[in-house]
């Protein structure tokens, strides 16, 4: 709870919702990605929430990585991967890193990428700015 400035009461904030921001829909989204189908993607199998027409802040999506992973990359995309359970690597721009849970890496448009599970499963959540676009998906 705030504190109060001496001789002032806190607000109160209303119990009404506010409306979301012109150009945003409707002002709060969910999605159980355990309940959405999973699509093939280069790095896996993808589960992608807030594929919307008029969502354009981001989509996130949980992805079980393979070891066979096929690079690409975007060219307006920025991803964020989080690791979730597993351990592997990711490929940035021809060089290897470790992943491990817990792990978060930010890829740029135009870094060419790949993850790769390692022994085991490896399971991230991604967070794509702006929402995913299946045009701008490039393995040139």
């Amino acid at each position: 709870m705030a504190r109060a400035t001496p001789g002032r009461k806190p607000a109160k904030r209303p119990a009404k919702t506010h409306p979301a921001p012109a150009g945003l829909g409707e002002p709060f989204l969910l999605a159980d990605l355990d309940a959405l189908p999973g699509v093939p993607c280069p790095c896996g199998t993808s589960r992608r929430a807030f594929m919307r027409p008029d969502n354009r802040a981001c989509s996130l999506h949980r992805v079980t990585i393979r070891r066979d992973a096929e690079a690409h990359y975007h060219k307006r995309l920025t991803e964020v991967y989080y690791v979730l359970e597993g351990e592997g690597q990711i490929e940035l721009d021809g060089t290897l890193h470790p992943l491990r849970p817990g792990m978060a890496v930010m890829i740029r448009p135009g870094t060419r990428h790949r993850a790769v599970a390692g022994d085991g499963p490896m399971t991230i959540l991604n967070c794509v700015v702006p929402p995913f676009d299946p045009e701008d998906e490039w393995t040139d």
